[in-house]
Parts: structure tokens; C-alpha cells; sequence
């Protein structure tokens, strides 16, 4: 009879085991992603492929008794990794404008829109929880999904730039440099014509300057213009400010800050040094 018992109590054991499970269960990884670690050159190193999964907009379940996830970035920060944040919230329609670099109140409610629709703590601060989220939902941004207004930092200048007094101009980067004597005085974001009709390469000096010219060609207004190879010039745009890299030139170099545009109609010379270089 007590035989009987423990074979009973035994397989009433083993039912219990088979239909509870004691197994361990992988933790929610949300906030085990590591954010972006800016490298020594001010860009972003790529989050891991394995972080950036398709798309998971199931609400999140809140830990108990797990110490808040720290905070990345919140309002008043800046930098590339601010826009790197903008650039993915733009992806899913949480940002409609930008990226601008700046964590101000319109990231901020962006950023806790996303977090309510997905069950996280609603504190317009993106801390890790959020930025693995956002990870997982986008895809990885385009060097112009970051700067599509401009603002783009500028590389190393060309060597033919460093004497005397240039605009020097960098396709690759998208930059206008004012150079004196091998030193920048200023640098503006720039935007050139399409691949029907490309801004030339080479150097070349400006030879007219025009305050309030219009294109005798395409009847286009072009402030400030500087002509430097037949009918190419840098000149202000307002197309370019009005909608960034959306847009091109008819071969001109635009030029979308019109203050900083007027500020070099007013420094550069004729006979001054053009470059412009990939």
C-alpha cells in the first residue's frame, strides 16, 4: 500500500513538473543594447546588426524591483548622436522636421509619444530601455538622413587650399571653406548641380561678382553670386534653404545661410582662389 502511495505521490510529481515547466527564461533584452560610443573623430560607431531587428511595437512589461535604465541623452544635449535619435524617430513618424542636432521640446515630445504607445515610462528622456526600442523599430540613417538641411561637419581641406586666399569647396562633405593663408574663417553647407548638370572640379578664380543677379538662363534669382567658371557660381539660395539636399543646382554652388553668404560677397575679391575638389 505504501508502495503504491509513493508511486502516486512520484508521478503526481512529475505531472506537476511537465505542465509548470522550470525552465529559465530569457530576460526582456530591451535595455541591454549599448548606445552609440561617439569614436575619437566626433562620428557615431553603428549599433550591433543583432540590435537593429525589424519591427516590435508590443508595449514593453515594467520591471519590478530593477534599477531605472540610465539616461542617454534628454533636452539641452547636442551632437551627432542627438541626430542619429532624430533621424530614427523621423523614420517612424515621430519627428516630421530635422534632424538638428539639438535635444529641444520638440525631440522631447517626440520622444515620450513613443515611449507611451509602447508602455515605457513616459519621461521624454531617451535612456536605454527606449533607445534599444527605437533600435529594434529602424534602420540604421544615411550620412544625409542626418544633415539634410545642412551643417554636415567639414573635412581635412584640400592641399591647393592652404595658401593664399580660397573658397574652398569639398563635394564629399558638402562644405564651403573661406580660407586666408591656410586658416578657415568660415565654413557654410553647400549643395551643387545634378548629374545633368554638374558643378566642375578643378581651380579656378572668381572673376565677377554680382550682388542681385539673375540667371539670364533659367530666370532665377542669385544673390550674391560669385562667378568663377563661365555662367558657375556660389551664390545664395533659397530653394537650398527651403528644402536642403531635396533639391540641386543648375551647376552653381548654393549657398542656403544668407547671412554668411552676405558676410563673403562682402570679404571675397576678384582674382580670389576657387577649389573644388571630392
Amino acid at each position: 500500500m505504501r508502495m503504491r502511495r509513493s508511486i502516486a505521490v512520484l508521478a503526481g510529481t512529475a505531472a506537476l513538473v511537465t505542465v509548470c515547466g522550470c525552465s529559465v527564461q530569457d530576460p526582456d533584452r530591451d535595455g541591454t543594447a549599448r548606445a552609440p560610443t561617439p569614436s575619437d573623430d566626433g562620428r557615431t560607431a553603428s549599433p550591433s546588426a543583432s540590435a537593429r531587428t525589424t519591427t516590435d511595437d508590443r508595449p514593453s512589461a515594467p520591471a519590478t524591483g530593477a534599477p531605472p535604465p540610465a539616461v542617454l541623452w534628454s533636452r539641452g544635449d547636442k551632437g551627432r548622436d542627438v541626430r542619429e535619435l532624430q533621424a530614427r524617430l523621423r523614420q517612424i513618424a515621430w519627428l516630421l522636421d530635422g534632424p538638428t542636432g539639438t535635444y529641444g521640446e520638440v525631440t522631447e515630445q517626440a520622444v515620450k509619444g513613443f515611449q507611451g504607445k509602447r508602455g515605457l515610462p513616459v519621461t521624454g528622456r531617451t535612456d536605454t530601455v527606449t533607445w534599444q526600442r527605437l533600435l529594434r523599430m529602424t534602420r540604421e540613417p544615411g550620412e544625409w538622413a542626418l544633415y539634410p538641411m545642412g551643417g554636415q561637419p567639414a573635412a581635412a581641406p584640400d592641399p591647393r587650399c592652404l595658401s593664399g586666399r580660397v573658397l574652398c569647396i569639398d563635394k564629399t562633405t558638402r562644405t564651403l571653406r573661406w580660407m586666408v593663408d591656410g586658416r578657415t574663417l568660415t565654413t557654410v553647407s553647400v549643395r551643387f548641380g545634378s548629374q545633368y548638370t554638374p558643378t566642375r572640379e578643378g581651380v579656378f578664380h572668381v572673376y565677377w561678382k554680382s550682388r542681385d543677379h539673375v540667371s539670364t538662363l533659367y530666370h532665377s534669382p542669385m544673390p550674391y553670386a560669385m562667378f568663377f567658371s563661365g555662367g558657375q557660381a556660389v551664390h545664395y539660395s533659397s530653394d537650398f534653404a527651403a528644402r536642403g539636399y531635396a533639391g540641386a543646382s543648375h551647376g552653381c554652388v548654393n549657398v542656403r545661410d544668407e547671412t554668411a553668404i552676405a558676410s563673403l560677397f562682402a570679404q571675397v575679391r576678384n582674382g580670389d582662389k576657387v577649389v573644388v575638389s571630392w
